[in-house]
């Protein structure tokens, strides 16, 4: 017997997913990156998301692209989503910058989110959202505060984390404009594909393609690809579907404080006051943005 979810509660579902896994993915990428450099590490995990997706492509028979423009439109989506994104986020961490640093600059993309898709989207914020996403991203400065050194922030760090923000803001929008109704399977396997294209020449070229194979590098590898890559992305664009841009994307200010807590509950780390003050004010942020008043019935709808 089945238990059929309202609408609101399954967005709220696949919300709560993509919270958890994109929060847990700094700790299992920061993993994958001590057995293998960035672009080597994407590498495997895109040829495992491949093998992954095959099997789904031959049991549930999607819909592909019917244009050369559908196509076109899902590969430049793809490659600002995982090969730019990915590429620039993973080699910002490998550069030496530390994770705070990171997640407060990658926490930037709700505000550029705000920005473009008011202006050139058609998306309109009432005041309580635009204070919402700002007071969102002072929340998450503030958990992360504890970790900050500027110092590590190197010219090639800050240069690596501007091109992730830059391709997850670009990929996300472009994604739900050009995009809104390709199949996500079949998507997601064409767009693994060119990032594989674009990223395995680049790993053996710059990095040598150099692995240290074990069952940790593997166990990252198996949880980003299956939990991120493919159940995440899709639920996140899913939810873009659904809902204005910037609400769905101040959902990214909420993944620090599950790797605050899986911290707590792995490693014995105590947050700090000051991580604690900031999830309440970016709890009150996200809330701000997502919130909506009831929509009033309309006299047509009451005739």
């Amino acid at each position: 017997m089945g238990f059929p979810l309202s609408p609101r509660a399954y967005d709220s579902l696949l919300a709560w997913y993509f919270v958890s896994v994109w929060g847990s993915g700094f700790l299992a990428t920061k993993i994958g990156l001590q057995h293998a450099a960035p672009f080597t590490f994407l590498t495997l995990r895109f040829a495992f998301g491949i093998m992954c997706l095959i099997p789904i492509i031959l049991i549930y028979k999607p819909r592909w692209p019917t244009s050369r423009d559908e196509l076109r439109h899902i590969l430049i989506a793809g490659l600002l989503m995982h090969a730019v994104h990915l590429g620039g986020s993973h080699y910002t961490q490998y550069l030496g910058m530390s994770a705070g640093i990171t997640a407060v600059l990658l926490s930037i993309q709700p505000l550029l989110t705000a920005i473009i898709a008011g202006r050139w989207m058609g998306e309109r914020l009432s005041l309580r959202q635009w204070l919402g996403t700002a007071i969102g991203l002072a929340g998450v400065t503030l958990i992360v505060w504890h970790k900050i050194d500027v110092r590590e922030a190197t010219l090639g760090a800050l240069v690596a984390v501007s091109i992730s923000l830059a391709g997850v803001t670009a990929g996300t929008l472009y994604q739900r404009k050009y995009c809104p109704a390709v199949d996500l399977r079949s998507a997601a396997l064409l767009q693994f594909i060119a990032t594989i294209v674009v990223l395995a020449p680049l790993a053996w070229l710059v990095e040598g393609a150099a692995v240290h194979w074990s069952w940790t590098l593997a166990g990252a590898i198996v949880f980003l690809v299956i939990g991120a890559s493919i159940l995440a992305v899709n639920a996140f664009h899913t939810l873009m579907r659904r809902g204005q841009a910037t609400k769905v994307t101040s959902l990214i200010y909420l993944t620090p404080i599950f790797a605050v807590a899986l911290e707590l509950v792995m490693f014995g780390l105590v947050p700090t006051a000051i991580s604690l003050a900031g999830i309440a004010i970016t709890c009150a942020g996200v809330a701000m943005v997502s919130w909506a008043r009831p929509s009033k019935p309309s006299q047509q709808s009451a005739t």
